[in-house]
């Protein structure tokens, strides 16, 4: 490398350590990719607060629901990377939604700057209290009675619910209709109703109807503490259902690294700390605060995962 490539570099780099160094100096905005009131949406105004407080500026959420998280995911890829848009990643907008669906407008790995994971929690099944069956062996021989007359639910045909939903239904040997949602929020009055009998979801917007009888739950994919009476499903005969689920914070591809350690360190700080630790554990989630490159790396791995999976199970992108 030259004289000039060596100054020009050093330049640039100078540059972004003084707008690293006067960053932020306005508000944030945290985009949520799904609608108020689901479990992404309780996670993404939960870590803008405790964002807010480490890094001295509001924090503002902004829903963007639809297609799965994809519609609110590509607002944050094509932001300017300057460290005032930033997103809400989860295991479905990212690793998933790729191999589900076709036509999504960015790369999960490469459209992205990540910044850490903040927690995982496990996936549930969820029931709607209008079914003949309060355990998952008598829905499995009702729907099997029934095929093709019960609907579930999910957010998406891009999302990691769908995916395990896909799974299930084939390794319990029913056949059901998709009805698609833009979220999760949409969706616990139609399984109260009865127009949909069951939906994967993660436990920390359910919880509460599991706990009052205006929703029943037939298994999980690991133990939680909010549902500690509904059995994993590999003690019942599903080996196959194991998967967890992630929330994550990203930027836009490009955002300079002294902004992403600084977002990262912010989040971090705040789910280690006894009042981010409380919030998280009262969703059913365990907290992470990971550095960008390990989260990269497990975006990436899971992106590879679900697409052994899609193809295992022969799903086409819809």
């Amino acid at each position: 490398m030259n004289t000039l490539k060596i100054c020009a570099l050093a330049l640039l780099l100078a540059a972004g350590a003084a707008h690293a160094q006067q960053w932020p100096s306005q508000p944030i905005k945290l985009i949520v990719p799904f609608p108020a009131g689901g479990g992404t949406d309780l996670v993404g105004r939960a870590i803008a607060k405790g964002m807010a407080e480490g890094l001295g500026q509001p924090v503002v959420v902004d829903n963007r629901g639809g297609a799965g998280g994809t519609i609110g995911s590509e607002i944050v890829a094509r932001a300017t990377p300057d460290g005032y848009t930033l997103g809400i990643a989860t295991s479905s907008t990212h690793p998933t939604s790729v191999v589900l669906m076709k036509s999504v407008p960015y790369d999960p790995v490469k459209s992205f700057a990540p910044v850490t994971m903040i927690g995982k929690t496990a996936y549930v099944l969820i029931a709607s209290p209008t079914l003949p069956a309060t355990s998952m062996s008598e829905f499995v021989a009702y729907a099997r009675a029934n095929p093709g007359k019960l609907n579930f639910a999910s957010v998406g045909v891009s999302t990691l619910g769908y995916l395990i939903t896909r799974q299930m239904l084939i390794d319990a040997g029913i056949n059901m209709v998709h009805v698609p949602y833009k979220g999760s929020a949409e969706v616990y009055p139609a399984l109260i109703s009865g127009d949909v009998a069951i939906e994967f979801d993660n436990p920390s917007a359910s919880a509460g109807m599991v706990k009052s009888g205006r929703l029943r739950v037939f298994g999980t994919t690991l133990k939680t503490s909010l549902m500690p009476t509904a059995p994993e499903f590999a003690d019942i005969g599903y080996k196959n259902l194991d998967t967890t689920f992630w929330y994550g914070i990203v930027a836009p591809a490009g955002t300079p690294k002294a902004i992403v350690d600084r977002i990262q360190a912010a989040v971090a700080k705040y789910v280690a700390s006894p009042e981010g630790r409380k919030v998280l554990d009262s969703a059913g989630i365990e907290p992470v605060g990971d550095t960008p490159e390990e989260f990269g790396a497990i975006i990436a791995r899971d992106n590879a995962r679900a697409q052994a999976l899609a193809d295992k199970l022969g799903i086409k992108p819809e």
